[in-house]
């Protein structure tokens, strides 16, 4: 893919041939667990990579805390999809209304179709890979769109799932603002978006033109509450490593502190202590 970014023909013609292609072979039990375990093996693979990739994106970012929220997250989350797809994938008996007796009726599950992805850029490889990952266990074929705000990282997914996947399969488009806009405005058969409330929106709203249902993880206020009696050094430990992980660029790290009103000033001073 070109670093400089798709146009917007290019979208569309991406979307036409993930699109025939889903039509034409819907991925059996096999292939699913085989399309996971080859990303999981290619990604494993190239777990250094991607932490010196996110590093030099973000201006410098811990190796350890890119193994562990950006490595192992993702390969837990396939290790748990190929656990349980078999389980998923089967029918489901369902209740018959009696006027329709002796039938039998039952739950099928099948795949979407195409599914769009745009990703952020605080998690650019977890919450990437991890909506990729669920989609392709479902049957679906992919459209991802990372964030033009980690280059470095979003080339080399790019390279990744062209390895991993044929094109037809998996699309990766690459590109700034406008890209994401008209990737936003496709008619998916489902979209997939994480990031601020305001462009959530946005995604929204393109993506109703198209009656295309989506899934929107947007940012949100998230409150700690220190109950009476809890030991004040361990509250300030564990709310500090949620609110400073990835220097505070988490979704659900807490925004504010709830606890009595007699603990605020030695809470301060356990978590000033922690910090320091």
């Amino acid at each position: 893919m070109d670093p400089a970014g798709a146009t917007v023909p290019d979208l569309q013609a991406h979307l036409r041939r993930l699109r025939d292609a889903q039509r034409e072979r819907v991925p059996d039990y096999r292939a699913r667990m085989d399309d996971l375990q080859r990303l999981r093996a290619a990604f494993k693979a190239q777990l250094d990579a991607f932490a010196a990739a996110m590093s030099a994106d973000f201006g410098r970012r811990s190796r350890h805390e890119s193994l562990l929220s950006d490595g192992m997250t993702v390969l837990n989350e396939i290790d748990h999809l190929r656990r349980h797809l078999r389980r998923w994938m089967k029918p489901k008996r369902a209740p018959a209304d009696w006027l329709f007796a002796p039938a039998r009726t039952e739950v099928r599950y099948q795949p979407l179709g195409v599914v769009g992805v745009i990703a952020p850029w605080n998690y650019p490889v977890n919450l990437a890979l991890n909506p990729l990952a669920a989609a392709i266990a479902a049957g679906n074929h992919v459209m991802l769109k990372p964030s033009e705000h980690t280059p470095r990282t979003s080339a080399l997914l790019a390279e990744l799932l062209a390895r991993v996947f044929p094109a037809d399969r998996v699309a990766t488009v690459l590109g700034g603002p406008d890209v994401a806009a008209a990737f936003a405005a496709l008619p998916f058969d489902h979209l997939f978006f994480t990031g601020s409330t305001a462009v959530g929106r946005r995604v929204m709203a393109a993506a109703a033109q198209n009656l295309t249902p989506v899934t929107l993880e947007l940012g949100g206020k998230s409150p700690a509450i220190v109950a009476p009696g809890y030991p004040l050094a361990t509250a300030a430990a564990r709310i500090a490593a949620g609110k400073f992980l990835n220097a505070g660029q988490t979704c659900i790290a807490p925004d504010y502190v709830l606890l009595p009103r007699a603990a605020l000033a030695p809470f301060a001073a356990e978590m000033q202590k922690y910090i320091s």
